[in-house]
């Protein structure tokens, strides 16, 4: 164990902090139901895309990423699209905006705008977007939750605690007992202080990070000055063929079977599969998360847009500073490094806390451990958060208890995180690694969720019936093959699970009649969606002759590429930095200023339109 007491003292000076921040806007969150989910709608875009950007910053994903980037090299830049991460470029261009003229609390409340308060399958499709929901938060409370306690077990070794516990522990459990300790600091500051304290907190663990981050690049570049990486050729390039197209035989010879167990070998068709899910994805708008949460606490639609492409800029370089900052120590120190795990085999998601823990000074140590500690804690809270706001908003005021008072709202609040937290931990304890539910929620459950989705925005003739029986045919689908099929082949499974879904949407819409014609009218001309809207859109002109339809369709696509671009130029451009590549630097440099100009013309200058 390498902590200090410098490092001991930032960390524990960063965990009162949190507690200090939930007890000081504890009073601010109480006000009422809106101040405590979306922080009254009065916080500026840049906070909300920096607290945004914070959460996305998880401890889980960040080792995932450092043991991605060691074993696929510049390659790992696409794999993130499992996600998708270019779904904030959609976001930036036009989404959010769509979404954000709704003025609803949470993705469920959203229905009502577009399929109405009443009608054939507008209570199961409420139920269904909750049931969502809450999976898909549960299912990142554990991710976070494994990824944390894997992290500290590494720093602070089981055998010199357990002489200080009046229980047993068996190894594969050390990792839970850890992350339920740090659970309980993200509850207390996050149940109090709602969404105002949530973004406070990511504002200052971000600029730990930050911090943290440049630091240690600085040192990754300094020990490479002057020498190599042992790696295959092609790990520097981030282009690709059919195949990944290099092996670490002769190397390191475990990372072979690493890529095996990933099934990413046939690297061409893996590329297609993610993109054809991505793209889908992306169209379909947020999943009901914190992101989404964070949409709706904008102050307006423009101010919507505007964060969610603050989130690339802030988050982007300086995560992937870090990312190939330990990547490159990883590989220079790897035959100093013990990373197996309790069984005896090879763990590459112990990359990063190995290196933290081995081969930085004191002091940079407790900065980046309270960084990702905050990191795991942002993520925590901001899932927590849009869990509450679902059980609470919708399911508790909906069918419970309509009249309750703000007292009773936020009370309800508090008991229901506790036990979201609860019910969180309890399903870590059943994840083997934070890859397996990371496939499972990127793969499988989101595969389900897309069909219906993306037609909700873009096709007239969609109604909550059709909602109901698409999400329920893909979440249900995506729990079968969950069960059957490897984590490892999820994907390529996905345009089944998609044709599944979208058989369910279409059945289910055509099976009752069209949502309320009034209903379409003020969604259409509220919100203003381009695609097959044409009988809605002519009724609404009848109405209003002065009426614009949005025809932006080829604009905002074409915003959107050169925008997923400039995303990919953010990603590489610290990578290449700190491994001194200077004319891929440059190049990518010039790119992303070329993009930057005309995405000035075509997007910032255009965000009242449409």
């Amino acid at each position: 164990m390498k902590l200090h007491l410098l490092d001991v003292a930032i960390i524990v000076l960063y965990l009162l902090s949190t507690i200090f921040i939930g007890l000081w806007y504890r009073k601010k969150a109480r006000e009422n139901k809106e101040s405590y989910m979306l922080g009254g709608k009065s916080l500026p875009w840049y906070k909300l895309g920096l607290s945004d950007a914070s959460d996305m910053f998880d401890i889980s994903g960040t080792m995932w990423m450092v043991s991605l980037c060691f074993v696929y090299g510049m390659k790992s830049i696409w794999i993130p699209w499992l996600w998708p991460v270019f779904n904030q470029v959609f976001l930036m261009m036009y989404l959010s905006r769509w979404l954000r003229r709704s003025n609803a609390a949470t993705g469920a409340e959203w229905l009502a705008t577009r399929f109405g308060k009443t009608g054939p399958g507008v209570g199961n499709s409420h139920k269904v977007v909750i049931a969502f929901a809450l999976l898909s938060c549960l299912g990142f409370l554990a991710y976070g939750f494994i990824g944390l306690g894997k992290f500290i077990e590494i720093f602070i070794p089981w055998d010199l605690v357990k002489a200080y516990v009046p229980f047993d522990v068996a190894p594969q459990y050390v990792p839970h007992v850890y992350g339920i300790v740090f659970t309980l600091f993200a509850m207390f500051y996050s149940i109090l202080g709602g969404m105002h304290s949530i973004v406070l907190g990511d504002m200052i663990k971000y600029g730990i990070m930050t911090v943290a981050c440049i630091w240690i690049g600085f040192i990754a570049a300094n020990k490479l000055a002057g020498q190599s990486l042992h790696v295959p050729g092609g790990w520097y390039s981030p282009f690709f063929g059919k195949n990944l197209g290099f092996s670490w035989t002769g190397i390191i010879n475990e990372v072979n079977q690493k890529i095996k167990e990933d099934g990413y070998s046939l690297f061409g068709l893996f590329f297609m599969m993610m993109t054809f899910k991505g793209f889908f994805a992306a169209l379909a708008g947020p999943a009901p998360n914190y992101d989404m949460q964070k949409i709706l606490s904008t102050r307006s639609p423009e101010e919507a847009s505007k964060m969610s492409g603050f989130v690339s800029i802030i988050l982007l370089p300086i995560r992937y500073s870090l990312i190939v900052s330990l990547t490159v120590l990883g590989l220079l120190y790897y035959n100093e490094m013990n990373l197996k795990d309790a069984a005896g085999a090879i763990d590459f998601e112990r990359i990063l806390p190995a290196v933290i823990n081995n081969f930085l000074p004191v002091g940079l140590v407790g900065l980046l451990l309270a960084g990702l500690l905050g990191a795991f804690m942002s993520t925590f809270s901001g899932t927590m958060n849009a869990a509450q706001a679902y059980i609470v908003n919708d399911i508790y005021l909906k069918y419970v208890n309509p009249a309750a008072s703000t007292k009773k709202i936020i009370t309800m609040n508090y008991l229901v995180g506790i036990v979201v937290v609860a019910v969180g931990v309890v399903l870590g304890f059943f994840v083997k690694d934070v890859n397996s539910v990371l496939q499972w929620i990127v793969s499988a459950l989101y595969g389900g969720y897309i069909a219906s989705n993306v037609l909700k925005w873009h096709w007239w003739r969609f109604n909550a019936n059709g909602f109901f029986y698409g999400m329920l045919a893909g979440i249900l689908s995506s729990m079968v093959f969950s069960l059957l099929i490897p984590s490892g082949q999820l994907l390529y499974w996905f345009p089944l699970l998609f044709l599944i879904s979208l058989a369910g949407s279409v059945i289910g819409s055509y099976a009752t009649a069209p949502a309320d014609m009034a209903v379409l009218k003020s969604f259409y001309s509220n919100v203003r969606p381009w695609g097959a809207w044409e009988p809605v859109k002519q009724q609404v002109m009848a109405d209003d002759p002065a009426f614009i339809p949005n025809k932006n369709f080829k604009l905002n696509m074409f915003n959107v590429v050169i925008g997923t671009i400039a995303q990919l130029c953010l990603t590489i451009f610290p990578m290449y930095l700190i491994l001194n590549q200077k004319l891929p630097l440059l190049v990518t440099v010039v790119l992303l200023g070329i993009i930057m100009m005309i995405l000035k013309r075509t997007w910032w200058n255009k965000l009242k339109d449409y």
